[in-house]
This record gives C-alpha cells, structure tokens and sequence, in this order.
C-alpha cells in the first residue's frame, strides 16, 4: 500500500522531506498520508468523490501550486501519469512518485532511469517509491497532451472513461432512447458527453444536468455539449442534490474502484437516480451484462423492463421510484 511505503521511507530517513509546503497530487481516498505533515500539505485532485472525504478528514485541498515536494500518487492511466510527474517537476524541487506494479509504477520507475543517474526507492506491498531532484531531469515531453477528437466530432483526453471514442454500452442506450425525452432531464455520471448531446437531440427536452465526479471529463463535456439548456455539475452523483426532482435520467454508471469492480457502485447510482426523480420519473440505463442490477431496480422501481443489449451490455427502463416511505420492510 502507498501509506506502507511512504510511511517506512519517512521513519526510517531513508526519505527526508524538505521545509515547506508539501503538495500530494491525486492520492484516493483510504490511501494513509499521516506521514505527511498535515498543517502544511496541500491536496490536489480532479475526481470529487476523493475530495469529499479528503476535506471532512481536515486535509487542505487546493488547486496545483509552487510548493517544496510533491508526491504523486500514479493513476491508472499512463499517459496521465508522465503528465502528472512532469507538473510535478515544474512546481517542486523535490518529486516523490508513488504506486502499485499493477498501475505501471516499474515501467515509469526504469523511464525515469533513463534519465536520472541517482533515483533511490522504496520496494513494499507489491508497489514502488520513488524520488529525484526535478532540476536534475527534461521531462517536457512528458507534459500533458492536449484534448483531442475522436468519433463523431467529440473532445476527449486521457484520464477519462472512454477516451478513445464512445463505448459500446453508452452506443447502445442512445440507440434505445425513445424518440420524445421527458422534459427535465440529468445525466448521471455524465462523462466527456456522449449521452448528453443525444439527449438534447431528442424532442421534449428543457433541461439537462450533466453530473461527473471526474474534472477531466467534466472540462471535455463543456467543449462537447454547448446547448443553452446543459448545466454542468462536478459532484459525486451518488451524493447530488439537484435544486428540483427529474422527470428523467439517463446513466451508464461506472462499477470500478480503481482495478476491482464494485456492483455497489452501480446499486449507488440506481438508489440515487430513484431518489432525485419526481414520482413518475424515469431512468434509462446501460451496464455490463454480468453485474446483478436486477434486485436494486425492483427496490428502487415500480417497474422495470429490460430494453435489449448485446452479450457484454443490458438497458434497463426503469418507471416510477419509490421514495424510502413507498418501500415495504424485507
């Protein structure tokens, strides 16, 4: 784990930090930071969800800034991790990288080889420690790469879902959308707005809430989407409050916690799709085919059909929520 490694670098003093501020770049909420001194770390992060719990433990979150150290904390996606590393080197003396084999932190460790003679390291709980000088290494080339488009005239870049062109299973529900939307309309777990644009091509529609945890995504959303009906919301949608209820979502919720799936993130989504629709509301809903989503509907919906699919994804239309006082004790 990244506190294992950070936390036996620190004690030991095979890691000093320097005087001053402390930056910790995109670290996910659980990740154990204690080693860093709290009154002057500052947190930095794109996706909500993280932020949310960061600021109710106390943890100052701020936009990037010049600060003494920073350590990042590596994401998934490679490109956005060299991006990541070279903003570090351009705000800091100091970079400190952290993260697991799975997440490619080697590959990144033998790059950085390459190109810093001196790179010590901390090897603990199948990830890697690693930190350098930034005066010592270029790594301009490593800065991050402009939004690009891709099918159908969209902007996208890496780090958001999908960012090579539109995935199948969200393919699929805008295929299966009816040709008349209900006025008021959310899109949950919006993306770079592939669902969005869709739904605003259909007649009926007034408004529409586009609500994405990740800012990436969000950013390439206001670029996709420009109808004066679209307002923008980056918020966790398991947790949105809207100003008034929905007469109608669409969602291609996700279901991974980092690498591991999780089923309870999509059952999240179903509850709080239920809970922000006016009561004869309706949801429209794609998921991967082996996730048991079935149970979660019927508890959150008066009826709920599936509406076609292929052998990787099912559509759901879901009819009429009932709200917490509607549902009879199990």
């Amino acid at each position: 784990m990244a506190d294992a490694r950070l936390t036996t670098a620190i004690e030991s003093g095979t890691l000093v930090l320097p005087e001053g501020a402390i930056l910790a770049l995109r670290p996910a909420a659980g990740t154990d930071i204690s080693a860093l001194p709290k009154d002057r770390t500052r947190i930095a992060h794109g996706f909500r969800p993280d932020i949310d719990a960061w600021e109710a433990q106390g943890w100052s979150v701020a936009e990037p800034a010049p600060a003494s150290a920073v350590v990042v904390f590596l994401p998934r996606s490679k490109p956005l991790a060299r991006a990541m590393v070279a903003q570090a080197a351009s705000l800091a003396p100091m970079v400190i990288v952290d993260g697991q084999k799975t997440d490619g932190v080697d590959s990144l460790w033998r790059e950085m080889r390459t190109r810093v003679n001196d790179l010590p390291c901390v090897t603990r709980a199948h990830g890697r420690l690693f930190w350098f000088a930034s005066e010592t290494v270029d790594l301009s080339d490593w800065q991050a790469p402009a939004p690009s488009e891709v099918e159908g005239g969209f902007v996208t870049q890496w780090g958001a879902f999908s960012s090579d062109g539109p995935d199948r299973g969200s393919q699929l529900l805008v295929a299966a959308l009816p040709k008349k939307l209900p006025a008021r309309m959310a899109d949950l777990g919006a993306g770079w707005g592939y669902l969005a644009r869709a739904v605003l091509e259909r007649e009926g529609v007034k408004s529409l809430d586009l609500v994405e945890a990740e800012k990436l995504a969000l950013d390439c959303a206001r670029r996709n989407v420009t109808d004066p009906r679209a307002a923008f919301h980056w918020a966790d949608a398991t947790r949105f409050k809207p100003d008034h209820l929905y007469d109608g979502i669409v969602s291609n919720p996700p279901f991974h916690v980092g690498r591991a799936a999780d089923p309870a993130l999509g059952r999240a989504f179903i509850a709080a799709a239920a809970r922000m629709l006016a009561p004869s509301g309706q949801l429209w809903m794609v998921a991967n085919r082996h996730l048991p989503y079935e149970a979660a509907l019927r508890d959150s919906f008066r009826h709920v059909e599936e509406i076609g699919g292929d052998g990787a994804f099912k559509l759901f239309h879901a009819v009429r929520p009932m709200k917490p006082t509607d549902k009879k004790p199990r």
